[in-house]
């Protein structure tokens, strides 16, 4: 089988044995993220260490030494992007000490040292665009807004000559594929963010303290308004629902005006925000609930981007109600998980919470299908064979 972005085919899912990244040596960096990003870490580089491959994970955060088959890498912290650009010589000459067969990475703004490292050393580098970065960067609020058009356009041409000169180039979705599928000679390949079921074991009894669980950014975006918004609607209609808030603000001025729409409009008691969870313990946190929704606006980035989201609910058996948004409109046809909602609109995002609150055999057997359709299809080991295979097919390339 091919997965193809419908204007060219990205790569072919043959099992790749484990012998054939044996004696490969991933580095994977970054100089952004002081945590562990679900994507890099537990869904790219501990499976790949599991199945053999010499990993190590430069980052700039307190971990040292091997961690579950992962070698980390202490990498300085610098607070603005300013002074992460300045220190691109020092970048480059630590991951050359790495030696590695293949440097991996993710950040847009570590590109000029990825072009260093292959345009000046010959390395073998392939960038992971998970996000359809252009988009982000023309919505960017720590950009003026009169410089983010220049911004995803600059954004968006080094990408295109990182898949013209780079070893290798993965998305999450084809979406965003779309735009760099035909450029160069990379190798090209869709990752899905589909969850790690060692993350995500089958689900166990668990108090239902919440109805309803929101995981990801909290923005106006995001569709965080329209959520408090449908909740405030349950309330009037004497159908008041519990909800819990896992995340992070865009900044501060952010977080005001959400807690004030909180207080405004007397949610207090029945919403929490409990901030960024690691992703050790995104089961145990969502399976607190009986739902989980994804609000998503008409946003670019999320016009394109799939909701990882949705899928961690499903892991968890959770029913899920979403925006009904190009990425993710394929996916409900195939899997009976929830109801699709127009993006926006809070009279009938509250509609759909209220009829799962009242059919709850319902709501548990779409749980189950959910959590089926992630066991069986959209989990992270097929995803894990086709990288394997992406990466040894790299590594062989003269």
């Amino acid at each position: 089988m091919a997965i193809t972005t419908g204007t060219a085919e990205i790569i072919s899912i043959p099992a790749a044995s484990s012998e054939r990244t044996d004696g490969i040596r991933l580095c994977h960096f970054t100089t952004a993220h002081r945590q562990l990003k679900s994507r890099s870490f537990h869904r790219e580089c501990l499976p790949l260490a599991a199945a053999g491959m010499a990993v190590h994970y430069a980052a700039p955060m307190d971990i040292r030494g091997r961690r579950d088959g992962v070698d980390f890498v202490a990498l300085p912290e610098h607070a603005s992007r300013a002074r992460r650009f300045l220190a691109g010589p020092s970048l480059v000459r630590e991951l050359l000490r790495q030696d590695a067969s293949i440097y991996h990475f993710q950040d847009p703004e570590l590109l000029p040292v990825a072009f260093a490292l292959k345009l000046i050393f010959g390395k073998r580098v392939v960038y992971d665009a998970y996000e359809d970065f252009p988009s982000v960067a023309a919505s960017k609020a720590a950009i003026p807004r009169v410089l983010r058009p220049l911004a995803a356009a600059i954004v968006g041409a080094s990408e295109k000559l990182a898949a013209r000169c780079f070893d290798g180039v993965m998305t999450a979705d084809p979406l965003t594929l779309r735009r760099l599928g035909r450029s160069g000679k990379s190798r090209k390949l869709v990752f899905y963010n589909f969850p790690n079921l060692d993350f995500f074991p089958a689900p166990k009894p668990h108090a239902k303290r919440f109805d309803v669980v929101y995981r990801g950014g909290l923005s106006e975006r995001t569709g965080t308004f329209v959520l408090l918004d449908a909740m405030r609607l349950l309330a009037a209609r004497s159908k008041p629902a519990r909800l819990l808030l896992l995340g992070y603000f865009d900044d501060d001025a952010a977080e005001k005006r959400i807690r004030a729409r909180i207080r405004e409009s007397e949610l207090a008691s029945s919403v929490e925000i409990r901030g960024r969870v690691d992703h050790e313990e995104m089961a145990e946190a969502l399976s607190e609930a009986r739902g989980g929704v994804s609000p998503l606006q008409p946003h670019p980035k999320f016009l394109k981007n799939i909701p990882v989201k949705i899928f961690e609910y499903w892991a968890c058996g959770l029913p899920v109600v979403a925006s009904d948004l190009p990425p993710i409109r394929p996916f409900f046809r195939n899997v009976c998980g929830g109801f699709l909602f127009r993006p926006g609109c809070a009279a009938e995002l509250a509609a759909r919470i209220g009829w799962l609150m009242e059919h709850p055999e319902y709501a548990a057997r779409v749980g189950c299908a959910g959590r089926a359709a992630v066991v069986e299809r959209f989990n992270n080991e097929s995803e894990v064979r086709k990288l394997r295979e992406f990466c040894a097919c790299i590594a062989a390339s003269s």
